[in-house]
């Protein structure tokens, strides 16, 4: 087993260790097993991209470290800018925070939340403070690695503009800000373990998770446009309220330090700063034990509950689908895009991403007038929510329980169109129409009701395009084949091409806007279109499905 660097940096401090009654020689083999497991763990930000081969002999989430220094270089504007100390290291203590919290709720869940430690080691003669310290050791190296790549380049430039104190109070306070992320994180998992089952807590993992993914494609352009936001002489007026936003409490600190104003204020302030990160961590030692018992709901899934089924549901299925066949598979797919976790983080950022990039694109033409905005043809970048189209389908295909797949084989099935259009229908009704008619909603309230038959022909361009990327796509059974496989295999280039074809139908919308009546032309020809293609697609046989 590979002896860490950071476990002989641990060695010098053995004796502090022993000190505390904890038995260092295995607090530190069990540190070692731990650092090898995290080795062949995944962080969400590239989840969708890692491959498998890499994950036994790498620690993908060192080599992950990259992204979160480019996202470091962002917060050296804040350090440079001027001498306003309280506005703008509040700012950098802010979002320095929100990338700690979320990485910790996405990528230290792991670790927290960790019950093979209890199942395992517990029936063991080794003592439970040996074995939490482990833990606490655990999520500090990591912790610390993700500290250094985030705030070291800034801290550094911060160093050479504003001197060694700027250094030593700004390094302190991101010290303090780890505390209270690492207690924070942890008390808000105590709750939800209090009054809620496991189920519940991995949901809500699972969907900050999402979040993350979606706010590291769309955070960049919110970035850049903070910093127009920004006026260098921006003064404060203090407010009882502003005593709840705490990166203003370690910007006071560095205020009232680097100018010597010793104003209530500021130390109120500087005074929160420094007892409310070390009382949550005190908090959350204090109830460590109720933690780690609470933790064996974990391995509690719940008992699964059975909706009914309305009558109107039940009619609008009856319409949607229409043999017994391509119901009961309409049912099932929508329940495990509903479902499956792995599915989820995959294919909901995109969802996500489809939602915010019209806007992103047209937030330029917002910084005109209204009128003129409502008047254009912006409406067109509803388009761009097809992009997500291709990767759903290819996602469609893996799911994390794969091995399920022979009840296709044992199913009485008589040929397979059921399945692949029961499969399409899920995918269109359950996922996409949703954010359709979300983004339809903003659309209309933005450029007026006059763009209701373009949105139509929208949708009925984006089923036709869910069924032409159907047929250029290879053919496998719904939820048949592993996430590995997907991480595998190189879809980009096949969805940069089908992607091409969501600017054709731009194109061509937009065309038929120069024609009187033409959208209702380009409507009626597109609904032909997919009633062709549908007819054409589902007809696959056993022998054409990839195994």
């Amino acid at each position: 087993m590979q002896d860490y660097r950071t476990l002989k940096l641990l060695d010098r401090f053995e004796r502090i260790f022993s000190g505390f009654g904890v038995d260092y020689k295995i607090m530190r083999r069990l540190l070692q097993v731990k650092l090898t497991m995290d080795g062949r763990r995944v962080p969400t930000i590239f989840s969708q991209n890692a491959k498998k081969e890499n994950k036994e002999k790498n620690n993908q989430y060192i080599k992950s470290l990259w992204i979160y220094v480019l996202f470091g270089l962002f917060l050296i504007p804040f350090v440079l800018m001027g001498d306003n100390y309280l506005f703008q290291m509040s700012l950098f203590y802010g979002i320095f925070t929100f990338f700690v919290m979320t990485s910790m709720i996405s990528d230290f869940s792991s670790v927290l939340l960790d019950i093979r430690d209890r199942n395992i080691l517990f029936p063991k003669p080794v003592d439970r403070k040996t074995i939490s310290t482990a833990k606490m050791v655990h999520v500090t190296i990591y912790l610390s690695f993700l500290t250094i790549a985030l705030a070291g380049i800034p801290l550094i430039v911060g160093l050479i503009k504003n001197g060694l104190l700027f250094f030593l109070i700004a390094a302190v306070n991101i010290i303090l800000i780890d505390l209270l992320v690492v207690g924070l994180t942890a008390l808000i998992y105590l709750s939800i373990l209090r009054f809620f089952d496991g189920e519940k807590l991995k949901d809500i993992i699972n969907y900050v998770q999402i979040g993350l993914s979606l706010i590291i494609m769309v955070g960049y352009q919110l970035l850049i446009r903070s910093f127009e936001l920004i006026d260098l002489t921006v003064s404060l007026q203090p407010k009882w309220w502003q005593v709840f936003i705490f990166p203003m409490w370690f910007g006071a600190n560095i205020e009232m330090m680097m100018k010597g104003t010793f104003q209530p204020f500021y130390l109120i302030f500087s005074a929160l700063g420094l007892i409310i990160p070390i009382l949550s961590i005190w908090i959350y030692m204090k109830f460590s034990s109720t933690f780690e018992q609470n933790l064996q709901k974990l391995s509690y899934h719940g008992k699964s509950k059975e909706k009914k089924r309305s009558k109107v549901g039940q009619f609008l299925l009856n319409i949607i689908c229409r043999s017994p066949e391509e119901r009961a598979v309409f049912r099932f797919a929508g329940s495990m895009m509903r479902n499956e976790r792995d599915f989820k983080l995959k294919a909901y950022p995109s969802l996500g991403f489809s939602i915010v990039i019209p806007f992103i694109i047209i937030m330029n033409t917002l910084r005109e007038d209204f009128v003129q905005l409502s008047d254009s043809k912006s409406y067109l970048t509803i388009y761009f929510s097809l992009i997500i189209i291709p990767t759903i389908m290819i996602l469609l295909k893996y799911s994390g329980k794969y091995k399920g797949a022979f009840i296709y084989r044992v199913a009485p099935l008589k040929q397979l169109k059921p399945v692949f259009s029961g499969t399409i229908k899920a995918f269109i009704f359950k996922l996409y129409l949703p954010v359709y008619l979300l983004l339809s909603a903003l659309f209309l309230f933005l450029f007026g009701a006059k763009i209701l038959p373009d949105l139509v022909a929208v949708f009925i361009s984006a089923c036709l395009y869910a069924v032409i990327c159907f047929m250029v796509l290879k053919k496998a059974l719904p939820f048949s084949e592993s996430f590995d496989e997907y991480n595998q295999n190189g879809n980009s280039a096949i969805i940069f091409g089908l992607m091409l074809i969501v600017a054709l139908f731009a194109g061509l919308h937009f065309a038929s806007t120069l024609l009187p009546y033409g959208i209702y032309l380009y409507l009626g020809v597109s609904i032909i279109c997919l009633g062709i293609f549908w007819r054409l697609a589902f007809n696959i046989s056993w022998e054409q499905i990839v195994e």
